[in-house]
């Protein structure tokens, strides 16, 4: 089993491209792991986590209500932001500036094969990091991401995901809203859940914070849980 990660962090980056760019690594995984099968070899598989921030976008989930967007694309396009029909699980979503967007593509089989096990422990990373800077991230019952105040008429969401997996390789992943400009999220019914807020680090702590320093506490708590080798 290969636990090395490739980290990569691609700036600022149109989604589409990176949307792209994740194909191309989970497609070389797959092929590999089709050629060990066909021809009973071991080659190892790469896992790589890829980090970006992207300009203002919607994307919407293949079980996706596309009633959850609250405005025409015309709109949106007058905002700035473009929308796009993908095919990860879960519903609407938005990427924006300020946002730490994160697509881990491993091949599972090199670490436990569990989906339902995968997205805990992408979750815990993010909880983890936020108890680094004091706020108590919790998961509520059948709704995927990490929020704040959960149980109460408080209850937000700092954190939203969504996943691929195809023979245990992944792709998509998460979305931490950090100095995320929380306006845009007015435009759509989050992850199609009505009646509850979203949040950022940034509204919580009432400070600017560093999206490098984000980032570096979110893999550190990632190498921790899936007990990867350094590269």
């Amino acid at each position: 089993m290969n636990k090395v990660i490739t980290y990569e962090d691609l700036g600022f980056r149109d989604y589409k491209e990176v949307w792209e760019y994740q194909e191309e690594r989970f497609q070389e995984i797959l092929n590999i792991k089709i050629q060990n099968r066909r021809q009973g070899t071991q080659l190892p598989t790469p896992n790589h986590f890829i980090f970006v921030e992207h300009p203002h976008v919607y994307t919407l989930g293949k079980s996706g209500d596309l009633g959850n967007l609250l405005v025409s694309e015309a709109e949106l396009s007058q905002r700035g932001a473009n929308f796009y029909k993908i095919n990860r699980g879960g519903d609407i979503t938005y990427h924006g500036p300020g946002q730490v967007v994160g697509y881990p593509i491993l091949d599972l089989d090199n670490f436990f094969t569990d989906i339902h096990k995968y997205l805990r422990f992408l979750e815990e990373m993010v909880i983890r990091t936020l108890g680094d800077y004091g706020l108590e991230g919790r998961r509520s019952e059948g709704e995927t991401g990490v929020w704040l105040d959960v149980g109460t008429p408080q209850a937000r969401k700092i954190c939203a995901m969504g996943v691929r997996a195809s023979r245990w390789v992944t792709m998509h992943g998460f979305a931490l809203n950090v100095n995320t400009d929380l306006s845009y999220f007015d435009l759509m019914i989050p992850c199609g859940i009505k009646g509850k807020g979203v949040t950022s680090l940034s509204a919580e702590l009432g400070r600017h914070i560093p999206m490098t320093e984000v980032k570096s506490r979110l893999k550190k708590h990632f190498r921790t849980l899936f007990e990867t080798i350094p590269e």
